[in-house]
């Protein structure tokens, strides 16, 4: 296993606030993804009142290797959920909210009604609170994707995770060229809806595939990319390839902007959700 370097050495979520919100996220029977997928950046977000919202439980149908989201057999839809999450949107006074969700494949919408649910649900609760939905691929299902849009999203996310070569070894039950065709649908069903996506690095590829993957994006006017640090959940995850240097985050971000994305974070503890209502506004003033 690689010796974890310097510049990815960041201090423990621990603190008032942190178990604070911990305990009370789990009081209310509500998930987040920063807790459920380890993020080194859950402390940060927790000492600003700001979380990452995951529904449909914590339990996903798809077992891909980087994931630290538990796979099995999910239990029922809550109906009570979107209701309880309004509530503490409104509770913490969030101006911007990110709502991903567990892929379900067992259902056969893959959950997208219980998305606008939720949506809608934070738009009576909290009239005004920006929304991001960090969607799954829905099996490429026109009218699940179709459904969600509707609802008016500001911001559609979908991570596309990695370059196409490693699907098979990272992402073995997901398809690159559905998960590119999912954001390209998005803009032909509503053309103002800004779009997302993400990729993480270290899995072992190239230069040259992440400036493939920038183009697939660009081509499908993809408006907003992340890129982080893969780090590896347990011993029993996809390993760490190589950590990349910050250096190459920064040339990442560079060429990014040179292809046309309107925002772009790229940095080694950079996660889908991260500072997503900073890089809405920065977007969203350009149209």
């Amino acid at each position: 296993m690689l010796e974890k370097p310097s510049w990815l050495r960041k201090g423990l979520p621990i603190g008032a606030v942190t178990q604070r919100m911990e305990e009370d996220f789990m009081k209310r029977g509500l998930h987040t993804i920063c807790q459920e997928a380890c993020c080194p950046n859950m402390g940060e977000c927790f000492s600003k009142g700001v979380a990452t919202f995951l529904i449909m439980g914590s339990v996903c149908t798809r077992n891909c290797r980087f994931c630290a989201v538990a796979s099995g057999r999910p239990e029922t839809l809550d109906p009570t959920e979107p209701e309880r999450l309004a509530g503490k949107v409104n509770e913490l006074a969030l101006r911007f909210v990110v709502i991903t969700s567990v892929t379900r494949d067992d259902l056969s919408d893959g959950g997208a009604s219980h998305f606008v649910r939720v949506i809608e649900a934070v738009r009576r609760k909290c009239p005004g609170v920006g929304i991001e939905v960090l969607v799954p691929d829905f099996k490429g299902s026109r009218p699940a994707l179709s459904t969600v849009i509707h609802a008016l999203p500001e911001v559609l996310n979908h991570n596309v995770e990695t370059v196409p070569r490693l699907y098979p070894s990272v992402r073995p039950q997901a398809d690159y060229s559905q998960s590119v065709e999912l954001l390209k649908r998005a803009k032909d069903i509503n053309k103002s809806t800004i779009t997302k996506s993400g990729l993480m690095v270290g899995l072992g590829e190239t230069t040259g595939e992440v400036m493939h993957v920038m183009d697939d994006l660009r081509d499908v006017d993809c408006d907003i990319l992340t890129i982080g640090q893969y780090l590896q959940p347990s011993a029993d995850h996809y390993p760490v390839i190589e950590y990349v240097n910050p250096d190459k985050f920064e040339f990442y971000r560079d060429e990014a902007q040179r292809k046309g994305f309107k925002g772009v974070a790229s940095s080694p503890f950079v996660r889908s959700s991260y500072r997503a209502g900073e890089l809405f506004e920065q977007v969203s003033s350009l149209y």
